[in-house]
């Protein structure tokens, strides 16, 4: 199976270079910038699991020819639409997407571009990030990826996916429900984005605080969009989420904080702006949600401001 890896930061960077260690056809798709830093160094991971480093095939969009049976997609959320037009020539008649992006709305955008059946389900478990020398650093031991038909088909392309993915040293799971297991997480990731990036803070730091009451209204707000939806998390879903979004001596803050405090854009609209256009329209409904979104929708109007970028209109939601 011809695998390429759309980015090779720290998402695409790790599965990737995973595969690619266990003996995987794997190409990563990159920008220039990136490819001139794996053409030097390679690519590096640092991980509990075992650290890698070796060369990295990648190509260029200019120079991406052949079709390949299966796309792994891991960029940005705002990156989207440019890394559509970059690794269309890659997909042919019978080849698999599968993005690893958070949210739903990808999937809306990827099926327009290249057809419903093109379009697998995903989604990644794993804490990673790169550090200012480009090597990918895994920060825990979680690092689980799963896939299926969004329509819960065994399919043999799944089973295909699943069988190349079973050497390679992570978890990787073929799921029949994989669409709840999106929602679930896009629950879980817009509570931990809304709340650390509300309160500059970590999970521990809001407990210690006094307010993972208000964790978990935010928690409730975004499970009950969820379930309009028809996709309700799991009884065991909910229970770890509040343990989690309860523990006073939790170190952890999403990624999204991250990339407030480095100054870096975030993914507010896929993954809090969308959520919020799923749910109810009137003014009380979701207060928590629309106070967290407005909040860094200010902080993105800022930084556009102060780079004299052109923010437009992007505060409103639309319908």
């Amino acid at each position: 199976m011809r695998i390429l890896v759309v980015g090779a930061g720290a998402i695409g960077g790790y599965f990737g270079g995973r595969l690619l260690a266990a003996g995987c056809d794997v190409t990563f798709l990159v920008r220039p910038r990136r490819a001139g830093q794996l053409a030097r160094s390679g690519l590096s991971i640092r991980s509990p699991s075992g650290d890698i480093d070796q060369p990295a095939p990648t190509v260029q969009a200019d120079g991406l020819r052949e079709q390949f049976d299966l796309v792994l997609l891991s960029c940005k959320a705002y990156d989207l639409p440019d890394a559509m037009q970059s690794f269309a020539p890659a997909v042919g008649p019978n080849t698999a997407i599968l993005p690893l992006l958070n949210g739903m709305r990808h999937l809306d955008l990827l099926e327009q571009r290249f057809g419903a059946g093109a379009v697998l389900g995903g989604c990644c478990a794993i804490s990673a990030t790169l550090d200012p020398e480009g090597r990918v650093l895994h920060l825990g031991p979680a690092q689980t990826l799963s896939f299926g038909e969004r329509d819960g088909t065994p399919t043999e392309r799944v089973q295909t996916i699943a069988s190349v993915f079973a050497g390679v040293k992570f978890e990787a799971r073929a799921s029949d429900v994989i669409l709840q297991e999106m929602w679930e997480k896009w629950v879980f990731i817009a509570t931990a984005a809304g709340i650390t990036c509300l309160m500059r803070a970590t999970v521990g730091d809001v407990v210690v605080a006094g307010a993972a009451d208000l964790a978990i209204s935010l928690l409730d707000e975004c499970a009950t969009i969820a379930g309009r939806q028809g996709f309700p998390p799991r009884p065991a879903a909910m229970q770890r989420n509040r343990a989690m979004f309860t523990a006073a001596d939790s170190g952890f803050a999403a990624s999204m904080l991250r990339d407030v405090e480095q100054n870096a854009r975030t993914e507010v609209e896929h993954v809090l702006g969308d959520l919020l256009r799923r749910g109810d329209n009137k003014a009380s409904a979701h207060a928590l949600l629309r106070i967290a979104y407005a909040n860094l929708m200010a902080y993105e109007a800022r930084r556009a401001r102060t780079r004299g970028a052109s923010f437009g209109n992007r505060g409103q939601p639309s319908a």
